[in-house]
């Protein structure tokens, strides 16, 4: 392998590593404090964030709705990260305290110059995931 393509490397594995510390430490930060504002810092001016029964919002519209969900009975468990150039991709479980199944996410997350840019998210609630394991048959 030649020195140029070796150093290539090393730099893209050195910025995915630095982007996946970024969206930990914001995922932290909201988790444990229950303040977005530990959150709005990391994400650039104009950040969208994509899901598909809502559509795109834009950072202060998504900081709104994160806002409004009930940050203190929350739980998370992340159970993986991928990181890969300017992408880091994150699965997890969500739960709130005394609630029922919670959901499952996966959420992609892209970075520039150290902040999030943009965000696709897709959520599914535990208790629907058997019904989905078969969506393409038809509803009889």
């Amino acid at each position: 392998m030649s020195e140029r393509r070796t150093e290539e490397n090393t730099a893209r594995k050195n910025t995915a590593r630095a982007n996946r510390a970024v969206v930990e430490r914001a995922l932290a930060g909201l988790v444990t404090t229950g303040d977005v504002g530990a959150l709005a810092p990391l994400l650039r001016d104009d950040f969208a964030h994509h899901r598909p029964e809502v559509g795109t919002r834009t950072k202060d519209e998504w900081l709104a709705g994160v806002g409004a969900l009930p940050l203190a009975a929350l739980r998370v468990e992340i159970t993986h990260v991928v990181a890969e150039g300017d992408l880091v991709v994150m699965h997890t479980r969500r739960w709130l305290d005394g609630g029922g199944p919670g959901i499952l996410g996966v959420d992609i997350w892209r970075l520039e110059d150290g902040l999030i840019v943009e965000g696709w998210e897709v959520i599914e609630p535990v208790a629907d995931a058997a019904a989905h394991w078969e969506w393409w048959r038809p509803a009889s």
